[in-house]
Order: structure tokens, then sequence, then C-alpha cells
């Protein structure tokens, strides 16, 4: 079998109310019926839905440096948007198009084990891999997982796990290849130019400056995890494009490579 790629989708391509973007998922997905013999697995995140459903049910929202602050009282409404909503969403919108898709989270058959983030966060997990046997076992029959990111912690709480923190911990896993789509084709430096490449120090420089802020910044931070875990590049590029997963497949360069340390 050949080595998987892990994609983890979110932001406004789960906008399941914007008629554009579902043409844009099924973009992405028809990419992936395409790719003949190769396991993927798609994480994805979901807040633009999670902040309307919180909205209509009279709740706001906080972040800290662009992650999610999750009271206890929220989860209900969080596991229900991300595990419920939108993987449903998205596994019937595979179905659609003819793909084997099964829907999960990051607690089932025990592939990522939680335990409460030290961010002071509030219900936010910090995830790290477990058991990849049902991966295995879905990849290796031609399945294709979607996996949402809720977790759980050792005494069966439901967390809200960052969708690129759950997409390296499964990416870890698998030791898979890492693909992180976004609203935007890359990362950009402070004159608003695209990097080809990006590595820790730039990156803190960057975040210092304010140039990378925001969820972008929770995006990178990943990356830099997963990069020097796995001890090579990873890309951050645009959803609007799925066509680059191809070249990414074959080897070329596409969107920001996040580089390990050292290199």
């Amino acid at each position: 079998m050949k080595k998987p790629i892990v994609i983890k989708i979110g932001g406004a391509i789960l906008d399941g109310y914007n008629q554009g973007k579902v043409a844009a998922l099924n973009a992405l997905l028809t990419v992936i019926s395409n790719l003949k013999n190769q396991p993927v697995v798609l994480v994805h995140g979901g807040g633009c839905v999670v902040d309307e459903m919180l909205a209509q049910a009279g709740f706001t929202t906080e972040k800290k440096q662009g992650l999610r602050v999750t009271p206890k009282a929220q989860m209900p409404i969080i596991s229900g948007a991300l595990a419920g909503s939108v993987n449903k969403a998205i596994v019937a919108s595979a179905a659609s198009l003819n793909l084997s898709a099964v829907g999960l989270s990051l607690t089932d058959g025990e592939m990522v084990k939680c335990k409460l983030s030290p961010l002071q966060l509030g219900q936010v997990g910090e995830p790290k891999p477990y058991n990849s046997a049902l991966l295995d076992t879905l990849l290796k029959a031609n399945f294709l997982p979607i996996v949402s990111s809720i977790g759980a912690l050792s005494n069966g709480e439901l967390v809200n796990v960052n969708a690129d923190d759950a997409a390296v911990a499964i990416c870890q896993l698998l030791n898979a290849e890492l693909l992180l789509l976004t609203d935007v084709n890359g990362v950009k430096d402070a004159s608003g130019e695209y990097l080809a490449t990006l590595n820790n120090k730039q990156a803190g420089e960057l975040i210092q400056a304010g140039v990378i802020a925001g969820g972008m910044t929770a995006k990178v931070n990943a990356a830099l995890h997963a990069a020097n875990k796995l001890r090579r590049s990873i890309a951050v590029a645009s959803w609007q494009s799925p066509e680059q997963i191809i070249d990414l497949l074959n080897g070329g360069n596409i969107g920001t490579r996040i580089q390990p340390d050292g290199c």
C-alpha cells in the first residue's frame, strides 16, 4: 500500500450554507476519487458551522491566539456540529461521488488519546496518536475515513481538538504525508507575498511581528510540530485548487512548505 496522505480541511470550504463552497468541497472530493490506489484520510474542523450553531443557542465565541475557547456548556453543541452535522454532510457528499466514506471521530478505535490542553482553553484536548488498527483496516479495504476533531479524555469526557493538531496526530499515527488546506494559498511574508518555504525561525519572527496571526498562527505551529516529528516538510495550500494534490503526490512543491528544524 502506498504511503497514506492526510488532508485537513476547514474554514470556508465547510460552510455548508454557501452553495459555492459546496461546489468547492465536491471538487476536492472529485480529485480524491480520481487518486487510484492512494490511501487518503480527511480530517476536518468546521468552525464556521460551530460559530453559527453557538450563536443560535445564545452563546458567544472566544478565541485565544487563533484557538477556540471551549466552555463545558458548549461541548454538546460543538460535538454535535463537528462529529454530527459537518461530518455526516462530508460523508454524504463523498457518497454522492461514489466514494466509500466512513465518518469517525478521534476517539473511535482509540486512534487518538487526549489530555486537557495546558493553555487554559476550557474543554480543549491535546491529541496524541495511539492506535492505528482501525484506520489501517479501513484504508486497506479502500474506504475513505473522514475524521472529525472531537476527542475524549481518559475519563470519557468529550473534548474539542484544534483540527490542525488533530490532523498532525493522525499523520503521525500513519506516518503519512500531510496537507493542510486553508482559505489562502500558503503563508505570506511581511510584503504580502506567498512564501515557498518557512522554517521555525522565520515563523517566530513573522508571528512576533503580527504578520502571521489568528488561525494561521495555530496552523503554522501545528505544521512545524508535524515537520519536526516526521522530519519532513509539510504543505500548507488552498482548497480552491484541489488539483494541486496530484502535484504534491508527484513530488511537486505547492503552497508553502513548512520545514523541520535544521533545514
